[in-house]
């Protein structure tokens, strides 16, 4: 097999699993490449990107509440969510790396037409909506600095389809980790709001297990926006589209446990924010724009202008890479041409799909009254369904020694996932109990 030093050099030499060297795909004796400086920065971005494009609106919106109903009470939920986060993004990414295939083939070729029709389905409507709230928050966002919704979403639109439409991965993947960047504005923030730093460490590595079905309803909603059923197809296609082997996994991990831990902090100083400014001053807040709005006249202008920033580049991000994921799952599940390389005339579903996702979202935002609360609760619905299917789907393909071979999950990791699998159903079945009962 032959041996790569970074993943730039991998492009045309895709590994397919049914069509490679079954011997050499699951030899345990893979040579392993060395890991420099060079090869490490040349593997980051898979996982970086998945992490940070699951700080979405939702994900500051939620941050933000639970920083300004129970101050740093919360803090310790986020050590607890990096550790599902990289659990659920290596075991995806391993597959990728294993296989070559993406999991929406995966899930069509171990389960069938049906269950793959029904995933998918479930995906294109949730991801939709999802979309649709990223608009959302870029209209709020930008509405903080004076931007009307008429103006904003049709330009971010039009710059969204623009660079999905550009025909490069490459040039993709580097734009979107630019716009990463924008998430150091949180970190600013909690730097310039003067926050507790002991008491906050302390809730951090303390948990503080609160009463009461509020507290539960936040913690539930912090889990289920940290690990979302599209970041797993978003993991396992990101390796696949920089043709990552077998021999690149101690890469992926690299990959996939750094961009946790950056989402981690990111959404650990969401909380210190909120939590050092709103909860003394005992502010509620019922969105992001909310929280931003309500900063400026306890700890003036700046701390509005940086958490603003940061909802309009989260909600940006997420917008840029919700599309293309489901498209490509799509497309990968049914056997259609994909990806960012394809032309109109080799991948008219996948771009097509594209196309619709993003400007369907953006008209819909610009409905006057239009009822965006309950389209973004039919997504919470239908994701809180979703997911624990989708973790079956996963944890049983990558047990399955027989696709993934020397690198399928050991006795411990795989008792890992199944109790991350039980957690996360359970927690499904918590929330929709709260949702009945109006929290």
């Amino acid at each position: 097999m032959r041996k790569f030093k970074t993943w730039k050099n991998l492009r045309g030499a895709r590994f397919v699993g049914a069509e490679a060297d079954d011997a050499s795909m699951h030899d345990e004796s893979t040579p392993a490449i060395k890991l420099t400086a060079a090869t490490v920065l040349g593997a980051m971005g898979p996982g970086l990107l998945a992490a940070m494009a699951g700080t979405d609106a939702g994900g500051v919106a939620t941050f933000s509440n639970a920083g300004a109903l129970y101050g740093y009470q919360q803090l310790w939920i986020i050590p607890v969510t990096c550790f599902l986060l990289v659990v659920v993004q290596e075991t995806a990414a391993r597959m990728g790396c294993v296989t070559g295939k993406g999991f929406a083939s995966l899930i069509r070729e171990q389960f069938g037409v049906r269950k793959s029709a029904f995933a998918m389905l479930s995906l294109l409507v949730s991801n939709t909506t999802v979309t649709l709230s990223e608009f959302a928050g870029i209209a709020s966002g930008l509405g903080l600095f004076g931007v009307p919704t008429y103006v904003s979403v049709p330009v971010a639109a039009l710059g969204i389809w623009l660079l999905g439409m550009s025909g490069s991965y490459k040039r993709i993947e580097k734009v979107l980790l630019l716009v990463s960047c924008v998430f150091l504005v949180y970190v600013a923030a909690g730097v310039m709001v003067g926050p507790d730093w002991g008491q906050a460490a302390l809730y951090t590595v303390v948990p503080h297990i609160g009463a009461g079905p509020r507290y539960i309803s936040l913690v539930v909603a912090s889990i289920g926006t940290t690990i979302a059923p599209w970041m797993i197809f978003l993991a396992e296609n990101n390796v696949v589209e920089k043709n990552a082997r077998v021999e690149h996994i101690p890469l992926q991990r690299i990959d996939t446990v750094t961009g946790a831990v950056v989402a981690s902090i990111i959404a650990w100083f969401i909380i210190l924010v909120t939590g050092s400014v709103l909860f003394p001053a005992g502010i509620e807040v019922n969105s992001a724009e909310d929280a931003a709005r309500a900063l400026s006249p306890l700890v003036g202008s700046y701390a509005e202008i940086l958490f603003g920033a940061g909802l309009v580049g989260a909600s940006f991000l997420a917008a840029c890479v919700l599309p293309g994921v489901t498209s490509s799952a799509i497309c990968e599940a049914f056997g259609w041409e994909r990806g960012a390389d394809r032309s109109w005339s080799e991948a008219p579903a996948y771009r097509g799909i594209i196309t619709a996702i993003i400007f369907v979202s953006a008209a819909v935002v610009m409905v006057p009254n239009v009822n965006l609360f309950g389209i973004m609760m039919t997504a919470q619905v239908i994701n809180g369904v979703l997911l624990p299917v989708l973790l079956v789907f996963m944890v049983k393909i990558a047990d399955d020694r027989h696709i993934m071979g020397a690198y399928a999950n050991s006795r411990i990791w795989s008792a890992i996932t199944w109790f991350i699998v039980i957690v996360v159903a359970v927690l499904t079945v918590v929330m929709f109990v709260l949702q009945a009962l109006g929290y």
